[in-house]
């Protein structure tokens, strides 16, 4: 984890582009701090006479190109993976239907705000792609998402200066502990729903999944 002081010396050093550059590689799934170095960029920018919008600019490039590169693995490597393996881990076509239908009806949703919770930042595009959310609509919630949190954190920061400093920390703990709430929920609502959530999976995607249909069918069926 980098120190506030190493951020600043990095930030001072390479100016925003140190922004695109933390913020994409955590949307990536790397343990940086992209909403620290949003924050200390954006108090530099009011202390130094620097521009907020390059900064904003900096935060939401870098989360469009993370964000969408870790939708191609998601689309490209994820779901060949889910294909092959799912079975042994109990997902079965008709969860992995499932998944791919409720990504269909509030995939936009999961994206845009999932820019806001450390939890969801990374996981939210990768399961994007796993789930074949359609990349335009993908891109979209993306995109929008990336530039509302890169403005909200930015401004606030920029504003309020040093200080934010004092309130980073309990925002942080409780925007995880809120995630986390969500993401029980979540689960426990699909466990008591599950079947009836297939039946209108089934409905709304017929037939097999691409590449499942391509399965060695000499292949003894799951239990």
């Amino acid at each position: 984890m980098l120190s506030p002081e190493q951020l600043h010396h990095l930030f001072a050093t390479y100016g925003v582009w140190t922004v695109a550059l933390i913020v994409g590689l955590e949307s990536l799934g790397l343990p940086l701090p992209g909403e620290a170095v949003l924050i200390i960029a954006s108090v530099y920018a009011a202390t130094h006479d620097g521009n907020i919008a390059f900064v904003i600019a900096a935060a939401t490039i870098g989360a469009i190109v993370g964000d969408n590169i870790g939708y191609l693995i998601g689309r490209e490597f994820g779901y060949r993976l889910v294909l092959k393996f799912g079975s042994s881990l109990g997902l079965t076509e008709g969860r992995i239907k499932l998944g791919q239908y409720l990504f269909r009806k509030y995939g936009g949703t999961v994206v845009f705000f999932g820019r806001f919770f450390a939890v969801l930042r990374f996981l939210a595009a990768f399961l994007a792609g796993v789930n074949q959310l359609a990349w335009p609509r993908f891109l979209v919630a993306n995109a929008l998402g990336g530039f509302v949190w890169a403005s909200i954190v930015g401004i606030s920061a920029y504003t309020l200066g040093r200080s934010i400093h004092r309130v980073q920390g309990p925002i942080g703990a409780v925007g995880i502990a809120f995630a986390l709430a969500i993401v029980i929920t979540i689960f426990i609502y699909l466990r008591r729903h599950e079947a009836q959530l297939q039946s209108q999976a089934e409905a709304a995607l017929p037939g097999p999944l691409p590449g499942f249909e391509r399965r060695d069918m000499t292949e003894p069926p799951p239990r």
